[in-house]
């Protein structure tokens, strides 16, 4: 029997979008709040699933802390 199981994980992330060739004026009129110095950012999630049989010996699909792991790499 195939089984799914899933983690999820939470994460941020932030950018800023600029040309140095154009003045403030320029780089604000074309890319807005993702000019911002001091960057602009966002949230995510992120859910990762596996499926599989499961082992007869532990009761996994896999092991979730091995999942988690390999999530935060």
């Amino acid at each position: 029997m195939k089984v799914k199981v899933s983690r999820k994980a939470h994460f941020n992330a932030a950018h800023r979008l600029y040309r140095k060739d154009w003045d403030d004026s320029k780089n604000n009129e074309v890319f807005g709040k993702c000019n911002n110095p001091n960057f602009h950012g966002h949230n995510y999630e992120l859910i990762v699933s596996v499926t599989g049989e499961i082992d007869s010996e532990t009761g996994f699909v896999m092991d979730i802390k091995v999942l988690k792991d390999l999530i935060k790499v």
